[in-house]
């Protein structure tokens, strides 16, 4: 298997054993080969498993940011923020998949994505009274719609996720990383906003731009993953792992595109 972007596969088994699998993609598409004979009794992940467990993950997910948001709890919102990270790391080192870590995870996420879509909602209505929803609601279409559109672009292999691909991909985000890290201690001195790439100018439109690109670009990276771990005939229980990490992309893909609905409307 190639290695993801997305540091939440990094523990994916990377080797067969366990029989072949149809993925999301194409078998041609990175030269699968049929895995050899079962080894263990563990039963082989299918599709079927990625597909419910994302689903069940990004339920969560949709639930906690609606009770948080329709409740005004939006307080809780940067605790949650702190908590999701904590279980990101622990799910990320762990060596093997925890069903109630990631439902954990998905539940603080669900609370910081309401509690951050109210805030921004709030100070939005209060320049243009109904705005708030509006652009919430937009910004929940637009990461369905990427989502829906690079499963898509990927299935139809427009877009081939190559090792090259994935490495260029993987340092950008890196570099993406360490900019929000320096801009996020560079904030507590002068004016308060950094580098200026989360200030509402064109500087941070631009980077929130990049910020949803990258996004967009790892899910194909974060298919191509799980279509790996398909066909290598990974065992079932992992299929939490990759929906921890396509959760972990859509969280962070909202964000990026609520930030930047946010800027043009905040005029």
């Amino acid at each position: 298997m190639r290695s993801s972007s997305n540091p939440a596969f990094r523990n994916l088994p990377t080797g067969g054993g366990y029989g072949g699998y149809a993925g999301f993609g194409q078998p041609e598409q990175a030269g699968y080969q049929q895995a050899p004979p079962p080894l263990t009794s563990e039963r082989p992940m299918t599709i079927d498993d990625v597909v419910t467990k994302t689903a069940i993950t990004l339920g969560v997910v949709a639930v906690g940011a609606v009770i948080t948001f329709v409740s005004g709890l939006a307080f809780l919102a940067f605790p949650a923020a702190i908590v999701g990270l904590v279980l990101a790391l622990i799910i990320m080192f762990k060596r093997n998949p925890s069903p109630p870590l990631v439902i954990l995870y998905a539940a603080a996420e669900g609370i910081f994505l309401g509690g951050i879509s109210f805030y921004i909602g709030r100070a939005l209505d209060g320049i243009v009274p109904g705005n708030g929803i509006a652009v919430i609601g937009q910004a929940v279409i637009g990461t369905l719609g990427v989502f829906l559109g690079m499963l898509v672009v990927y299935k139809t292999g427009a877009v081939r996720v190559t090792p090259k691909f994935t490495k260029w991909i993987t340092g950008a985000i890196i570099g993406v990383g360490v900019l929000m890290l320096f801009n996020f201690i560079l904030s507590f001195f002068g004016s308060g906003e950094g580098l200026g790439i989360r200030s509402g100018g064109p500087i941070a439109i631009i980077f929130s731009l990049v910020c949803i690109g990258l996004a967009a670009f790892s899910f194909l990276i974060d298919f191509d993953a799980a279509d790996q771990a398909i066909r290598a005939g990974v065992p079932a229980k992992y299929s939490w792992q990759i929906a921890f990490g396509l959760t972990v992309t859509l969280v962070w893909l909202y964000t990026e595109i609520l930030r930047l609905l946010s800027y043009f409307n905040s005029d």
